[in-house]
């Protein structure tokens, strides 16, 4: 059953009304419906493209936080072949909220790594909601540098509304990881792919995504603090999310033309978890053009294109 976002209410009586007349003539064969269905199926997908056709940011974060956005584990399961996981930072424990292993991309062998939020209460709640502790980002740390010493391409999926703030998670010395986690990612000397595929949500998405190659989803958010964080701040009141929301330009095409992302993927009419396969395909495609991008550097030609891209940040503004 599909769930409806606040702003698609009106959509959900649309699409509501078909179906009721679909059961009906399939309670009452007799009934002959099928052209007043067929009407409300072309005014729901009309409403439906008036929708999406100009989101604003609040909404964009509403649809990167959709329940039924395919996640980490889809894309693995669709895009990788002999996915082989690896647990565990060798020091604590293993962080189900990090999800890494060996794989195979398009036959190429690389390592793959992402923030998992879970797909029913059951997982989510295993994996934290995609919120990640330090032996998650330890973990990270672990896999790309087996991935530079064997030469492999990473490529990282990004999907979190930002690091644990526990205090457990503290006392473990969270912001001591996440930022080992930013370095490794600017010191390997292999192609790093990074892919926001719904929330990149402050150091905890910064700590996978300080790479060459930086893509968003076309609905997907990345920003310093979620809008209600930044709202609770500023303004002493977390129901001004929306405001926050358009100040804080978390939107793919904001930081497209503020230079923090290379490339927005476009996402199926609706988003991506209303057609998941055509947008895992389109995000696969957007890898395979990004790595082809980086094949001909060398390790060093790659360390320096990295930091090279994050010094240059903000560049535009002050020449401007």
């Amino acid at each position: 059953m599909t769930q409806y976002l606040d702003f698609e209410k009106p959509l959900a009586e649309i699409e509501g009304k078909a179906e009721e007349l679909r059961a009906l003539a399939r309670a009452n064969e007799e009934m002959d419906i099928e052209a007043e269905a067929a009407a409300l199926d072309l005014k729901a997908g009309q409403l439906l493209e008036d929708l999406y056709k100009d989101l604003t940011p609040w909404r964009k974060c509403q649809v990167a936080r959709h329940p039924e956005r395919p996640h980490c584990k889809d894309y693995i399961s669709a895009l990788f072949t002999e996915f082989t996981p690896l647990a565990g930072d060798r020091n604590f424990a293993d962080d189900l909220a990090v999800m890494g292993g060996l794989a195979r991309f398009n036959d190429q062998p690389v390592m793959v790594i992402g923030h998992e939020k879970g797909s029913d209460t059951k997982s989510r709640i295993e994996r934290n909601f995609g919120m990640a502790r330090p032996e998650g980002y330890r973990k990270a740390i672990r896999l790309m540098q087996m991935a530079d010493k064997f030469g492999l391409p990473v490529i990282t999926l990004v999907d979190t509304p930002g690091a644990y703030p526990g205090k457990g998670a503290e006392e473990r010395g969270q912001s001591e990881a996440i930022a080992r986690s930013t370095e490794a990612c600017l010191q390997i000397g292999v192609p790093l792919v990074s892919i926001v595929i719904g929330e990149g949500g402050s150091g905890g998405a910064v700590a996978f995504a300080s790479a060459n190659r930086v893509a968003m989803l076309e609905h997907s958010v990345y920003s310093v603090i979620t809008p209600e964080g930044c709202a609770s701040i500023l303004w002493k009141d977390a129901e001004k999310m929306r405001e926050a929301a358009q100040a804080l330009r978390l939107t793919a095409k904001d930081l497209a033309e503020l230079g923090v992302v290379d490339h927005v993927i476009e996402e199926p009419k609706g988003g991506a978890h209303r057609d998941a396969d055509t947008a895992i395909q389109a995000v696969g495609e957007t890898i395979q053009q990004l790595l082809n991008e980086l094949k001909a550097m060398d390790g060093p030609a790659l360390i320096k294109d990295r930091q090279q891209k994050y010094l240059d940040l903000g560049s535009k503004g002050l020449a401007a």
